[in-house]
C-alpha cells in the first residue's frame, strides 16, 4: 500500500510539472479528507501533504468542487506549489499566485480559489476520488489553510439571476444545459460597480478550464466587461448541449478604459484582493426563434416594397386621370392640367427684381430682350459650339453678346443665359458622374467585402468579441454573421435607391421622346432636364446601404469609414444637384467634384486616427476649413469668372479700396451675397467648434459640416423659389413635410448611441440596450430604417421641386 502510494505521488509531481527537487521529500503525510472542513497544516521541502477526498457523482446530476487555500506564511522566493489530481485533469498552481499585467507587472495573491471541472460519467452513480496534493522548496515550514466544498447552484437555470462575487485569484465558472427546444441562449453578465475589469467567457465542458487572467483567452468565446457584458450562444456549437460560463477579474483595468497608476507599482507587494473583488449578477435566457427572424425580414421587406406599390398606384392614377380629361374634357389643356399659369407676365414680384414690379404683362408677340415666344427660340441659332467658348478676342458685337464672361456679369440672369451649351455636350458631362461613381463604388466595395468577411472570420475562429463593436443584448446571429438584424435593416437603403433609379429612368425616357417630338415645352421651357447627378445619388444610396452593412458585419474603429463615406457623397451629390438646376453651363465636372470628395474622406480617417486630442491637426484643419469656404464663397459668387493666380491680393484691395473706402457701395449680387456670408458665419463657426471642444467623433463632426452646409443651400432655394412667385406643388410640399417629420425621428434614434468605437469596447457595451421593435430590431436599426425613407424622400424633393417651372419659358426663370 505504501509503495502505491508513492507512486501515485510520483506521477502527481510528475504530471503537474513541479519542482524535479520535489521528489526528494522524505516524508508524506497522507490524509483522508472530508468537505466543508478547514484544514491548517504545514510543509517544507522535507514533507509533503496529501489530501484524499471522495464524492457521489450522478449522471444526471452535476455538482461542483470548489478548492480554497490561503498561504499564512509569506513565501515569495519559494511558493507553495497545491497540485488537485482528478479524474481526467490535472489543475496545479501557486501560491502566492503570480499573475501579469502590462508592461510585464507582477501581481501577488495569497488567497487563491478555484472550481475543479466535473468529469463527465457514464454510470448512473460513480464514486470518484481526487487529491490534492502541497509541496514547497522552503527549508522553514510554510503554513497554509486549506478547504473543499460543494459549489450550490452550479448550474444555472434558465431566467433565474444568479449573484456570485470574485478576484483575480478567486474566478468563478458555472454549467448550463440547453432545455428540450431551446436552440439559442444569451447569457447576460451584469455588475453594478464599473472597476475592477473583468472578463466573460463562455467554454465547452472540457477539462482543464481556462479561469485565470493569463489563460481565459485561450479557449471559447470572451467578452471584457465593467457593468455588461452579453453572449448568444448556439446550441450547435456545443456538441455536449451545455458550456460553462466563466468570469474573471482582470489584474488591471486598461483593457476596459481604466488608469494603470491606480494598482501597486512594487512586484513584491500581494494585491489587497478587497479591492479587487467585484460582485456580480448572471442570467442565461432563451434567444429568438426562426420564427421572429422570418416575422422581422417578412416586416423590412414590407416596408419598403410598399413604396414600390405607392409610386406604381400614384403613376397610373396620373396616367389615367390625364387620359380621363382629356378624353371627357376636350377643352381643357395639358398646361391646365399640370396647374401652370400662362406664360405672359409670369415670375413678377421676385424682390432683387424691383424694377420689374407692378409692369404690365408683355404680349407673346413681343420678341424683345425681356420676352420671347416658343417660335423665336425654337427658330434662333445655337451661338455656342460642342465645348465652352473660350476667352478669345473679340471683333464683333455679336460676338460679345454671345460671350459667357459678358453673360455672367449681368445682375439678373435667367436660366437661359447659364443654359447655352450644348444638349448633348452637358448629357455626357453630367453622366460621367454616374459612371465615375459606379466605378468608385465598384473598386470600393470588393475589398470592404473581403474585409469585414475577414474580420467576421477572426472573430469566429478567435472567439475574441472586443473586436466588433455590436449592440450585444440585441445582436441576433445568422450563420456566420454576427448581428444579422443590423444587416438586414440596411437593406431599405438598396431598395429605396433602385427605386429611384427606377423614377429618374422613366422621367428620362419620357423626357427623350419628348425631344423626339420637337415638343417645344421640352426642348425651351422648364428647368434643363439633366439626369446624371440622379443616376449618381441613387447609386450612392444603394452603395450607403451595402456599405453600411458590411460596417455592421463588424463596427470597430479600422472599418468606420465603410459607413461614412458615401454620406460625404450623398451630401456633396445633393448641394451639386441643387447648384446644377439654375446654373446647368457652370456646374463642376464630375472629376473635381469628386476629388474634393476624395479630399473631404481622407480628411475623415486623418482626424480619427490622429485628431484626437491632436492640436496641431486641428489648427491645420480648421485654417483648411476657412479657406476652402472662402474660396468657394468666390467662386459661387462670380460665377466661376476669376482666377486663382499671383495677382489676386492686388485684385482683392483694389476691390476693397472702390467699394468700402472711396465709395460705400453695395454688392452687385444681392441674394448670393446673403448666402454665402451666411454660410461664411456658419462654416466659421464650425471650424471654431472644432478647434475648441475638439469632438471626439470626427467623421460626425466633418459629416455635420457637410449636412449644415446642404440644409442652409436647401433653405436659400426654397425662399429665393418663394419669393420669385413660383410655387411649390402638392407633391414636393408634402415630400418636404413628411421627409422634415421623418428626419426628425430618425435623429432621435441615431443620437441612442448603442455602441461607440471610440472608446474600449468594455465600455461601448455599457451602452447596450434591448431590443425594442419584434424583439429583433434595436434603436441603430430604426435609425437605417427611417434615414432611408428620408432620404429617398430627399431625393423626391430634389426631383420634382421645380416641376411647377415646366411650362415657363427659361428666360423667365430667375437664376438665384
Amino acid at each position: 500500500m505504501l509503495a502505491l502510494g508513492l507512486c501515485l505521488v510520483f506521477l502527481a509531481v510528475s504530471g503537474a510539472g513541479a519542482f524535479p527537487e520535489a521528489l526528494a521529500a522524505k516524508n508524506i503525510s497522507q490524509k483522508e479528507a472530508e468537505f466543508d472542513k478547514t484544514y491548517t497544516d504545514a510543509v517544507n521541502s522535507e514533507l509533503l501533504n496529501i489530501y484524499t477526498f471522495n464524492h457521489t457523482v450522478i449522471r444526471n446530476r452535476t455538482e461542483g468542487v470548489r478548492v480554497t487555500v490561503n498561504v499564512l506564511s509569506e513565501q515569495k522566493e519559494t511558493p507553495v506549489l497545491f497540485v488537485m489530481r482528478q479524474k481526467e485533469a490535472v489543475v496545479s498552481f501557486q501560491v502566492p499566485l503570480i499573475l501579469r499585467g502590462l508592461y510585464q507587472r507582477k501581481y501577488l495573491y495569497q488567497d487563491v480559489s478555484r472550481t475543479l471541472c466535473q468529469p463527465q460519467t457514464k454510470s448512473e452513480l460513480e464514486t470518484q476520488f481526487f487529491y490534492v496534493d502541497v509541496s514547497t522548496l522552503s527549508a522553514r515550514n510554510a503554513s497554509y489553510q486549506l478547504r473543499v466544498t460543494r459549489v450550490e447552484n452550479f448550474v444555472l437555470r434558465t431566467n433565474e439571476r444568479f449573484s456570485f462575487n470574485a478576484t483575480a485569484a478567486q474566478p468563478q465558472y458555472f454549467k448550463y444545459m440547453f432545455p428540450e427546444g431551446v436552440d439559442s441562449v444569451i447569457v447576460k453578465v451584469t455588475s453594478g460597480m464599473a472597476f475592477p475589469c473583468s472578463v466573460m467567457s463562455i467554454q465547452d465542458i472540457l477539462c482543464p478550464v481556462y479561469d485565470l487572467d493569463n489563460n481565459v483567452a485561450f479557449i471559447g468565446m470572451y467578452q471584457t466587461m465593467t457593468k455588461k457584458a452579453a453572449i448568444t450562444v448556439q446550441k450547435k456549437d456545443f456538441p455536449s448541449n451545455s458550456f460553462y460560463v466563466v468570469v474573471v477579474v482582470k489584474t488591471e483595468d486598461q483593457a476596459c478604459g481604466g488608469s494603470l497608476h491606480y494598482y501597486p507599482l512594487s512586484t513584491d507587494e500581494p494585491v489587497d484582493e478587497g479591492s479587487r473583488q467585484k460582485a456580480l449578477d448572471v442570467v442565461v435566457s432563451p434567444a429568438i426563434t426562426a420564427t421572429v427572424y422570418i416575422r422581422a425580414t417578412l416586416f423590412c421587406l414590407g416596408i419598403f416594397l410598399s413604396f414600390y406599390l405607392l409610386t406604381l398606384f400614384i403613376a397610373c392614377w396620373e396616367t389615367w386621370r390625364f387620359l380621363w380629361c382629356l378624353a371627357g374634357h376636350p377643352h381643357i389643356t395639358p398646361d391646365s392640367l399640370l396647374g401652370h399659369p400662362p406664360y405672359d407676365g409670369y415670375g413678377h414680384g421676385y424682390g432683387s427684381f424691383g424694377k420689374h414690379q407692378g409692369e404690365a404683362p408683355v404680349p407673346r408677340t413681343h420678341t424683345g430682350a425681356g420676352y420671347r415666344s416658343l417660335e423665336n427660340m425654337a427658330s434662333r441659332p445655337r451661338l455656342d459650339s460642342l465645348s465652352s467658348v473660350e476667352e478669345d478676342d473679340y471683333d464683333t458685337l455679336a460676338d460679345i453678346e454671345s460671350d459667357k464672361n459678358v453673360i455672367r456679369t449681368k445682375q439678373y440672369l435667367s436660366v437661359a443665359d447659364l443654359a447655352r451649351k450644348d444638349k448633348r455636350v452637358l448629357r455626357k458631362k453630367y453622366q460621367i458622374y454616374f459612371w465615375n461613381i459606379a466605378t468608385i463604388a465598384v473598386f470600393y466595395a470588393l475589398p470592404v467585402i473581403q474585409l469585414v468577411i475577414t474580420y467576421q472570420t477572426v472573430v469566429n475562429v478567435t472567439g475574441n468579441q472586443d473586436i466588433c463593436y455590436y449592440n450585444f443584448l440585441c445582436a441576433h446571429p445568422l450563420g456566420n454573421l454576427s448581428a444579422f438584424n443590423n444587416i438586414l435593416s440596411n437593406l431599405g437603403y438598396v431598395l429605396l435607391g433602385l427605386l429611384f433609379l427606377l423614377i429618374i429612368l422613366q422621367r428620362e425616357i419620357s423626357y427623350n421622346r419628348a425631344l423626339m417630338r420637337n415638343d417645344m415645352q421640352a426642348l425651351e421651357c422648364g428647368i434643363p432636364k439633366h439626369f446624371g447627378l440622379f443616376y449618381a445619388m441613387g447609386t450612392a444610396l444603394m452603395m450607403e446601404g451595402l456599405l453600411s452593412a458590411c460596417y455592421h458585419v463588424c463596427p470597430n474603429y479600422t472599418n468606420f469609414q465603410f459607413d461614412t463615406s458615401f454620406m460625404y457623397m450623398i451630401a456633396g451629390l445633393c448641394m451639386l444637384k441643387l447648384y446644377q438646376k439654375r446654373h446647368p453651363d457652370i456646374n463642376a465636372s464630375a472629376y473635381s467634384a469628386y476629388a474634393c470628395l476624395a479630399i473631404v474622406i481622407f480628411f475623415s480617417v486623418v482626424g480619427v486616427v490622429f485628431g484626437k486630442e491632436n492640436t496641431v491637426f486641428w489648427i491645420v484643419f480648421s485654417i483648411i476649413h476657412i479657406i476652402a469656404t472662402l474660396l468657394l464663397s468666390t467662386q459661387l459668387y462670380y460665377m466661376g469668372r476669376w482666377k486663382l493666380d499671383s495677382g489676386i491680393p492686388r485684385r482683392i484691395l483694389h476691390v476693397l479700396y472702390t467699394d468700402c473706402v472711396r465709395q460705400c457701395s453695395g454688392p452687385m449680387y444681392v441674394d448670393r451675397m446673403v448666402l454665402l456670408v451666411m454660410g461664411n458665419i456658419i462654416n466659421w463657426s464650425l471650424a471654431a467648434y472644432g478647434l475648441v471642444v475638439r469632438p471626439n467623433d470626427f467623421a460626425s463632426y466633418l459629416l455635420a459640416i457637410g449636412i449644415c452646409n446642404l440644409l442652409l443651400y436647401f433653405a436659400f432655394y426654397i425662399i429665393m423659389k418663394l419669393r420669385s412667385s413660383e410655387r411649390i406643388k402638392l407633391i414636393p410640399l408634402l415630400c418636404i413635410i413628411c421627409t422634415s417629420v421623418v428626419w426628425g425621428f430618425a435623429l432621435f434614434f441615431f443620437f441612442q448611441g448603442l455602441s461607440t468605437w471610440q472608446k474600449t469596447p468594455a465600455e461601448s457595451r455599457q451602452h447596450n440596450r434591448d431590443c425594442i421593435l419584434l424583439s429583433f430590431f434595436d434603436d441603430h436599426d430604426i435609425w437605417h430604417f427611417l434615414s432611408s425613407i428620408a432620404m429617398f424622400g430627399s431625393f423626391l424633393v430634389l426631383l420634382t421641386l421645380d416641376d411647377d417651372l415646366d411650362c415657363v419659358q427659361r428666360d423667365k426663370i430667375y437664376v438665384f
